[in-house]
């Protein structure tokens, strides 16, 4: 009894293990594709959040250059 419920032990886990090796490859190419979709998403959210806060220091340097030169402006007067 014990040897046919460890040769079946074995039977299960070496299909386990043949299963295992088969499907490998799809489980790496899928964790390939899913890690590369990931960083793309996060390379556009962190690009988008760039443009963003880039678009409002740009906005102050140019109200600072503005009040640069009406202060120059009165000072040549």
């Amino acid at each position: 009894m014990s040897d046919t419920s460890n040769a079946d032990g074995d039977k299960l886990q070496d299909i386990r293990d043949r299963l295992r090796a088969l499907t490998q490859p799809l489980v790496d190419s899928l964790d390939s594709r899913l890690r590369r979709q990931i960083d793309d998403r996060v390379d556009q959210r962190v690009d988008a959040t760039f443009a963003a806060r880039l678009s409002v220091l740009e906005r102050a340097l140019a109200d600072l250059d503005r009040t640069l030169k009406e202060l120059e402006a009165r000072l040549d007067s």
